[in-house]
């Protein structure tokens, strides 16, 4: 039988111990990772959470629960080197300085840069969280650019994770390529965690309101989140004379895939969608809608915005993308179509149309699900027992006197 692997001893210093929670946004420290901060917290660490563009709000936040906000310089989305390598200079000098126990790092750049800057800075414990292979994986033989994309990304992952001591991934497309392009090398462990987890009490189970069918959308307005195939599949459903609400909430965006900005006022002109702006707090308008409906052809990792709207008790409409299609039961907590496809999400949005009732089925079959699988504190629990932070155990375990029948209800 393997040995429970040793954990952290986080209290036996006169100090505590620093662990990093590295990601590429600020915002992100608290949207994605503010419940892993606390645990780790919890566990006796001083957390130093980092990133770039930490706003004031996120850092209020932080700062509140006892954690020290560490912005970063850090070129989210460029390609140029030397601004990446002045973010990996920069890091060498925080780890350096900070010397951390232990560095977790999500998303691609400070994956890469992040692991790299801890092993030259020679942090004890290091580890990356793959939270979608995105953009540069999602064809199977790419060509051109997107091929040197991926050239490049696989390169740099070899280089920089070389020597991480585990990786997390969050469906099985990502865990097949990490593999296949020896992204890690094949004797670091690869464990598989349900996405970023949901706080199930947060995202508390709703009544479906009455009335016609409401369909909400969530995420940044571009043609990759699916938002032209959303636009073709209301214009099917008006020509066939049915009658809903499709509610879009979310930022719009300058990146070149943005959704063209007169094609999406015509429809809201027409009233085939509803566009709500953006919001940081999506509940209320989670418990507005019937059904959620992310009809997105990226690759990945299991979309929060999913699980957000399993926990509150909203079926799911979403693609076969990897990790949508995974996160939601099809014909159980929602309904699967093929990515694109405007006359097949038609098709299923009418269905929900004409059987209101099965929103309410799916609804609580979503909750129970979310509850079961993807609760935050059982997402965590497994990071930190492959970290050694807690001791190992056969089963994640909730923290104690939280239970499933609490979350459940």
């Amino acid at each position: 039988m393997r040995a429970p692997k040793k954990t952290h001893d986080a209290t036996a210093a006169s100090a505590p111990k620093k662990a990093v929670v590295l990601g590429s946004l600020g915002w992100s420290l608290v949207n994605f990772r503010l419940d892993l901060i606390r645990r780790l917290a919890a566990n006796g660490y001083e957390v130093l959470a980092v990133a770039a563009d930490i706003d004031d709000e996120t850092a209020r936040t932080l700062r509140d629960i006892g954690v020290r906000p560490c912005p970063i310089y850090m070129d989210r989305t460029g390609t140029n080197p030397l601004r990446d390598l002045k973010t990996l200079w920069e890091l060498v000098r925080f780890f350096r300085r900070e010397k951390p126990e232990l560095v977790i790092s999500y998303t691609m750049k400070p994956n890469i840069y992040g692991s790299l800057a801890a092993q030259i800075a020679g942090v004890p414990h290091r580890y990356a969280l793959f939270t979608g292979l995105g953009y540069s994986f999602m064809e199977e033989n790419p060509s051109g650019r997107r091929k040197r994309v991926r050239d490049l990304s696989i390169l740099l992952h070899r280089i920089a994770l070389r020597r991480i001591h585990g990786a997390f991934c969050y469906n099985s497309a990502d865990r097949r390529d990490i593999r296949r392009f020896h992204l890690i090398p094949d004797r670091v462990p690869l464990h598989d965690v349900p996405g970023s987890g949901v706080d199930t009490r947060r995202y508390f189970d709703t009544p479906i309101p009455t009335g016609r069918t409401r369909f909400l959308f969530v995420g940044r307005l571009l043609r990759s989140k699916g938002l032209l195939t959303l636009g073709k599949a209301a214009e099917i459903l008006r020509a066939q004379g049915h009658e809903c609400d499709i509610d879009i909430l979310g930022p719009a965006d300058s990146n070149p895939d943005a959704i063209d900005p007169a094609l999406f006022a015509g429809w809201q002109k027409r009233g085939l969608v509803n566009w709500l702006g953006e919001t940081r707090d999506v509940r209320p308008y989670l418990a507005k809608c019937s059904v959620f409906v992310l009809p997105t052809e990226l690759r990945e990792g299991v979309p929060r915005s999913i699980l957000e709207a399993m926990s509150s008790g909203r079926a799911v409409i979403t693609t076969d993308a990897p990790g949508c299609g995974e996160a939601t039961q099809d014909g159980v907590s929602g309904l699967v179509f093929p990515q694109g496809d405007a006359d097949a999400l038609a098709q299923t949005m009418k269905i929900f149309i004409n059987e209101p009732w099965l929103a309410v089925k799916m609804g609580k079959a979503a909750r129970v699900h979310a509850c079961q699988r993807f609760d935050v504190h059982l997402v965590n629990s497994i990071l930190m027992q492959h970290m050694g932070v807690e001791p190992l155990t056969p089963e994640a375990r909730l923290p104690k006197g939280l239970e499933f029948a609490e979350l459940a209800s």
